[in-house]
């Protein structure tokens, strides 16, 4: 079974893989039915989905009239005015068939003008406050993929009180010194003020670049060697701090759990390094 925790200030003992909804943005019924198998198999708790991962919202949606009490469930919106925003949670509730949403986030928030809009007068956060005082949303989250998004999750926390934040976690991550300080001020002003820590990209090789896709996920070329996948989950797991988002693609997925319930300990940092140089583990982002 996949170990749990506390999910900062909502009290939610959560799994600490949550299921990467990505993963279903082009899956079939049956497939998201055996992905469902797996998530019960495994004990996850915690599914995070997005109105902009294609048939996600409504592949869990089919979940939720038997489960929903079974997950803590998080959706996103892309939208950075009030009102658009508004738009996505009224479209995530209806494709999810659900009364109300455990995490509501901002998606994707790092680029500073949107930032800037979302946060502002008439801006996404308007949204957030009114679903959460209608009892549509319990909690609000931001979450970003890029190398700046730790130091904008910094910005968004001193302006606006998140219970979470989201940003890309791994050796090849943090062998960059700008952006290993940056996660290490995010992950102390997380622990301070009880804000959930979420991780992605823990088991990305390289950027895809002119290679034929042979996997669904977005930004980067997976390992899908079990070795390499368990060294390198187990290294995310291995800070105590946070939880992992599974990787976007079904194929995988039984991996990704299979080696979050087989944690013990951090691999060294050594051992990452031989890793990276085994499998040609490239940064993804430029």
């Amino acid at each position: 079974m996949i170990p749990k925790a506390i999910f900062g200030r909502t009290g939610h003992e959560s799994s600490r893989l949550i299921f990467g909804g990505y993963a279903l943005s082009q899956a079939s019924e049956a497939e998201a039915d055996r992905a469902l198998e797996l998530l019960i198999e495994y004990g996850v708790n915690h599914i995070d989905t997005a109105p902009m991962y294609g048939e996600s919202e409504r592949l869990i949606g089919r979940w939720m009239a038997k489960h929903r009490d079974r997950f803590f469930l998080a959706t996103k919106a892309r939208k950075r005015a009030r009102d658009g925003a508004w738009q996505d949670l009224q479209r995530s509730l209806d494709r999810l068939r659900v009364d109300s949403i455990d995490l509501w986030q901002l998606h994707g928030l790092t680029g500073e003008t949107g930032r800037l809009r979302a946060l502002g007068p008439g801006g996404a956060i308007e949204a957030m406050l009114e679903a959460r005082e209608k009892g549509l949303v319990r909690f609000l989250g931001v979450t970003g993929h890029t190398w700046w998004a730790p130091e904008r999750h910094l910005a968004s926390l001193d302006a606006f009180d998140f219970d979470s934040v989201m940003a890309s976690y791994s050796h090849a991550f943090v062998r960059k010194l700008r952006y290993a300080e940056d996660f290490a001020r995010l992950q102390a002003m997380c622990a301070e003020r009880g804000v959930a820590l979420q991780t992605i990209k823990a088991i990305a090789r390289r950027p895809w670049g002119d290679r034929p896709r042979t996997h669904n996920t977005y930004f980067y070329e997976p390992l899908t060697d079990q070795g390499a996948i368990d060294a390198s989950v187990h290294w995310v797991l291995g800070n105590r701090d946070v939880f992992l988002v599974t990787a976007g693609d079904l194929a995988v997925l039984s991996q990704v759990l299979g080696a979050g319930a087989c944690f013990s300990s951090r691999p060294l940092g050594e051992e990452m390094t031989a890793l990276a140089e085994a499998h040609g583990i490239e940064p993804i982002f430029k």
